[in-house]
């Protein structure tokens, strides 16, 4: 776990507080505004995947990994939008003048992509013609760059591809009424018949054009990791707060404080264990396919199976600790801004990404069993 870091006289502690502060209005406004999305810059968490070359400071997996689940031990929504700092790593695959354009004016990029549903983009002369709406594109607000999904063609192994857009192409919808996560601003996107340069679109887990080590580290999977970790945050929060509370709160009916009560220091007890025991595996698989692309070799399809598995099974543990802690608590959390209802919503989310979803799980023992995975874009 990240507790000190510190970039451009800005310290983590001093954001932290920051969030603290104004997490309430990020989840009633739902977006993370530009002015916040600037301090998390000033870490480094936008620069954290941009290519050395073009000025960035690359990130050991794992370290960016601690980053972001600390700062979703504050706030869920936050931390998942800060965890698409990550996602530079997809447009590693941009041809390099494309990036020399990109990152002109700093390495610090915010980019959110609305990827689903892909819609049909008509080939033009130099590239493709965009028009449709797209979901879920978190952090969308604060981005400097904006992707949207569109087919892969034979060029492309059947991945699909990404078109990348300025905001002013771009309008945005606020949709987004949801039990967790409100602050993420995972609104859709519209473009309307605006044709991108196919340089400035990108294979989706396509191979990188920059040799260097983070780009070589399982894209996909570091995608899932990085949302898996968010759903760690969260329940270290819960836990944090059930462990407090339960020291001093007694119930209104007389009953004794949660402290002394057997099955609420049990079952404390045993999410403090599962939790920890799932970043554990997390992290060291982390580390470890680190240190493979480090030497230079690729990684492995099984350890790829084992980052994806890994990071399914701490999303769901996550959530199932927040779970138990809400059963164990009594009356209280029935109220709908109680902070064990909020983080119950915010720790369901990673658990319900198609990243991170019971299938991942069936496709993981394919692979570790010797078979083709059973799920598309596993890897």
């Amino acid at each position: 776990m990240v507790h000190t870091h510190q970039s451009d006289g800005v310290s983590f502690e001093d954001v932290l507080a920051e969030l603290a502060e104004r997490r309430a209005e990020f989840r009633e406004q739902r977006y993370v505004p530009k002015d916040f999305i600037a301090r998390l810059k000033q870490l480094g968490l936008y620069r954290a995947a941009t290519p050395t070359r073009f000025g960035g400071e690359p990130l050991a997996p794992a370290d960016f990994l601690a980053r972001i689940e600390r700062i979703s031990v504050v706030d869920g929504s936050t931390g998942w939008v800060a965890s698409f700092g990550s996602a530079l790593v997809y447009l590693a695959a941009l041809p390099l003048d494309t990036q020399a354009e990109l990152y002109r004016n700093g390495p610090d990029i915010a980019f959110a992509g609305g990827l689903f549903p892909v819609q049909p983009a008509a080939p033009t002369a130099t590239g493709f013609r965009i028009d449709g709406r797209w979901k879920f594109a978190s952090g969308c607000m604060g981005a400097d760059v904006l992707g949207v999904g569109i087919p892969g063609d034979d060029s492309t192994g059947g991945k699909p591809r990404t078109a990348v857009l300025r905001p002013e192409q771009v309008e945005i919808i606020q949709e987004w009424d949801v039990v967790g996560m409100r602050g993420t601003g995972s609104f859709d996107l519209v473009v309307r018949d605006v044709e991108v340069p196919r340089e400035w679109t990108f294979i989706r887990g396509g191979t990188p054009t920059v040799d260097e080590p983070l780009y070589r580290y399982p894209t996909i999977a570091y995608a899932a990791q990085v949302l898996a970790v968010v759903g760690a945050g969260v329940a270290r929060a819960a836990l944090d707060y059930a462990e407090e509370v339960g020291a001093g709160y007694a119930g209104v009916t007389g009953a004794p404080k949660l402290a002394d009560r057997a099955y609420y220091r049990t079952e404390i007890a045993g999410a403090e264990a599962a939790l920890h025991s799932a970043r554990a595996w997390f992290y060291e698989l982390s580390n470890e396919v680190w240190e493979t692309v480090l030497a230079g070799d690729d990684a492995t399809a099984e350890q790829n199976a084992r980052l994806r598995l890994a990071s399914a099974h701490l999303a769901k543990t996550s959530s199932d600790v927040v779970g138990r802690l809400l059963e164990i608590s009594g009356t209280a959390p029935i109220n709908t801004s109680h902070p064990l209802q909020l983080l119950h919503g915010d720790a369901l989310v990673p658990k319900q990404h198609a990243f991170l979803g019971p299938s991942m799980y069936d496709a993981a023992g394919a692979v570790l069993m010797g078979m083709p995975p059973t799920t598309p874009g596993f890897r």
